[in-house]
This record gives structure tokens, sequence and C-alpha cells, in this order.
């Protein structure tokens, strides 16, 4: 088989595949004990900057579960970290910020830094491991979106509501788009080097625009979220989380192929409000991966049924796998998706 003829980019572009692809987000990683054991000693963006082990913890799951695609295995902050901002992650907490992004003195500072200064060698030799052994696999390359980084930036680390980000969208907006501009060429930048290294199909993660309004999505997030996308020259998947109110808005204009889904909202009334001109990612609700396996298989059935209205479905988790999860209920997911 040919990687054109892959089920997952089938459902991106077409023709629709026989069975719909599987894969989940946050596959490669800590539900994993097999991931665990390779982990220990090595700080987060160490691992991520690790080639060897970078490139094996991308391809455990292929190999575990028999996924439809493998996705890299890297943090949103990376990019950051390569364009020499200070970020670690902090066990239990998350990605903390030395030097917070708060000013319009703070968006200067950060804003001088070239995003085409990136050194994405360690990225690139990654991606050419996994690619390499993966063969007709595809592989996605990920990158967080503008909004999700600059709320970490902002506030300088994890937090509940953003409201420092989306303060300083009305606060001093001038700076605002400075700094959301930026983030949309360090985002892209990071995708254009996973893409160039073999990527076949790429993600971004809006984790966080659930939290903004209607309207502020579409002044100050979406415009710099398609800069990031734009012509990027692979297939491409828009995530978000709690992005009902403004699904319709998560094509980008008819830039993403694809549009990943949360639990919250049924696929085919989803289907409904993007139209037939793409494709939806979804959107299995993480927390019944620890219902008993009845309770579970009827609802995957339910999400592939409801799937089969959108041009094209990629059946998926409505959010990332938790790190309780048994990895064995993600394998029987694969083999029911694969036999309907």
């Amino acid at each position: 088989m040919a990687l054109s003829d892959a089920p997952l980019l089938r459902a991106l572009t077409g023709p629709r595949p026989e069975h719909a692809p599987v894969w989940f987000m946050r596959q490669a990683g800590r539900s994993l004990p097999e991931y665990r054991e390779l982990r220990v000693g090595t700080r987060m963006l160490d691992a991520c900057l690790t080639p060897e082990l970078a490139a094996e913890i991308t391809l455990q799951p292929v190999r575990r579960h028999g996924v439809d695609a493998a996705v890299f295995f890297s943090d949103i902050v990376i990019p950051l970290r390569l364009a020499g901002v200070d970020v670690e992650i902090e066990p239990g907490r998350g990605p903390v910020f030395a030097n917070p992004v708060r000013s319009a003195a703070d968006v200067d500072r950060i804003t001088a830094i070239d995003p085409l200064s990136l050194d994405g060698t360690a990225i690139a030799e990654a991606v050419g491991i996994v690619t390499a052994e993966l063969g007709d696999t595809p592989l996605i390359g990920f990158a967080g979106a503008p909004f999700t980084l600059a709320a970490y930036l902002v506030e300088g680390g994890p937090s509940k509501e953003h409201l420092r980000a989306r303060a300083l969208m009305h606060s001093d907006p001038e700076s605002w788009n400075r700094l959301a501009g930026w983030l949309a060429q360090i985002s892209r930048r990071f995708l254009e080097i996973q893409r160039d290294a073999g990527a076949s199909v790429v993600q971004l993660f809006d984790s966080w625009a659930g939290s903004l309004s209607v309207a502020d999505y579409r002044a100050f997030v979406a415009p710099h979220s398609r800069v990031a996308l734009d012509a990027i020259g692979v297939p491409s998947i828009h995530f978000g989380v709690g992005t009902g109110p403004f699904l319709a808005d998560m094509r980008l204009d008819g830039i993403a192929d694809g549009v990943g889904v949360d639990w919250r909202m049924p696929l085919d009334e989803a289907a409904a409000i993007l139209g037939d001109e793409v494709s939806v990612q979804g959107n299995i609700d993480p927390a019944l991966l620890s219902a008993p396996w009845p309770v579970l298989e009827a609802h995957v059935r339910d999400v592939v049924e409801r799937g089969r209205a959108a041009r094209g479905h990629i059946v998926n988790l409505g959010h990332g796998v938790p790190p309780e999860a048994d990895p064995d209920q993600l394998t029987r997911i694969v083999e029911l998706v694969h036999s309907l």
C-alpha cells in the first residue's frame, strides 16, 4: 500500500477508506508501561530533544495498538525551547516559564527572536528514524496553536481560565496581535520542520480555545491560527477542546482538512455544522476508557456510526489518553473500529 492510500490520508482527502482510521491523542507516552520504563531519569523536554528516545516513544503505541498513524512525541512548548525561551515541565504541574510575557516590553523581548532561527536538527533526526520504521503508516506532526501557547506564556504556567491572556487581548490589542502573530510563525516553523523530515499530516492543537467567547476567538485567535496552517503542504487537522460554540470557525476558512471534536457534541451534529468539505476527528469520551468493556464498546460503535454523517471520519478520543488508562482498552478499540 502506498502512503497516499493510508486510511488516515484518505479520510482527510478522499476517497473514504473501507474502515475509519483510528489513533489516539497522547497515545505516545504516559499510559504505556514501556514509556514509563524508558523515561526513568530523563526530564520531559530532554526526552523530546533526544532523537533516538523521541523516536522510540513515538513508535511504541503503533507496535502495541496497531493504530493507523503515529503522532510525533514532543511537547507544544518545544519550539519555544528551541527559540531560546526559558521553560521547563514541572511534574504534576506542566510548562512553567521563568519570564512570563505580560507587557509590551515583554512582547518586544520575545518577538525579537527570529522564528526561522529554530534549530530543528534533533526534531528532523527523530522524524527520520520514525518514518523509516513506519513505512506506509503515516506520521502526524503537531504544534500548539498560538492562543494555547500564549495562554501558557502570559500566565507563566498552566491556569484554568487564562485570565491574563484574555485580558491582554483587550487591554493591549496591538501587543496581543504581535505576540500571537509571532507564535503563529513559531508553530508554523515547527510544523514545517516535521513536514520536511517526513510527517505526512499535521495537527494544530488549541487545547485552551474553549475558554474564549465566539467574538474573541474570531477577532483575536482565528487569524493567527490560519497563518500557522495556511498552505502547509500536507493534510491538516485543527483540534480544540470546548470549541462547540464556534466549531464552524475551526475550519479556518477551509484551510483545515479535518476538525477535531471533543466528547461534548455528537459527531453527526458536528458534521451538520461543519459541512461536507471537511472531515471530523473524534470523539470517544476519555472517561469511558475506565468503563466496563460492554459500555465502552457501545459508545465506540455509536461514535463510528455518527461519524458516517461526515465527509470522512478519523476515530480518536475527544481529548488525550489519561495517564491511568488501561492500554489494553485502547488496543480493543482499534480492533473494534477496524472490524466495523
